[in-house]
């Protein structure tokens, strides 16, 4: 997530740097430098952040489709994958270890790398998050 993605869902969820540093569980001065581009966003913060957005999204949505029911995952594929086990259909992008494209995605860089790119995240969230 680069500083720019960051400062539109903070301010997209309507939260200050303060208020944002008390949900993420950091400082102020962390966020602020998260937003300047002077630390790098770390992996806890940027997953954090997305769960909040995909709260609001998600609500404001009639009806949700499941990740295996949209990907057709077969069932020999879902049974390996933490996202069906623990009914987080629409979550899938939020679990490490889900068994997307066929493979488990251990690391969350890579992992973010496909899910960007899958219909059940851009689902979820605005084009330009």
């Amino acid at each position: 997530m680069d500083k720019q993605i960051f400062s539109k869902i903070r301010a997209f969820l309507g939260k200050t740097q303060k208020q944002t540093a008390q949900l993420m569980g950091t400082s102020a001065k962390a966020i602020e430098s998260f937003e300047q581009g002077w630390r790098n966003i770390t992996p806890h913060i940027e997953r954090q952040l997305y769960f909040l957005l995909s709260q609001k999204t998600i609500r404001k949505e009639k009806r949700s489709i499941a990740c295996w029911e949209l990907k057709q995952c077969p069932e020999h594929k879902r049974q390996k994958c933490p996202a069906w086990e623990f009914r987080c259909g629409q979550l899938c992008w939020f679990i490490n270890g889900t068994t997307c494209n066929g493979e488990t995605q251990d690391s969350w860089q890579k992992k973010m790398k496909i899910c960007k790119q899958c219909e059940v995240f851009q689902k979820i969230f605005p084009p330009d998050f």
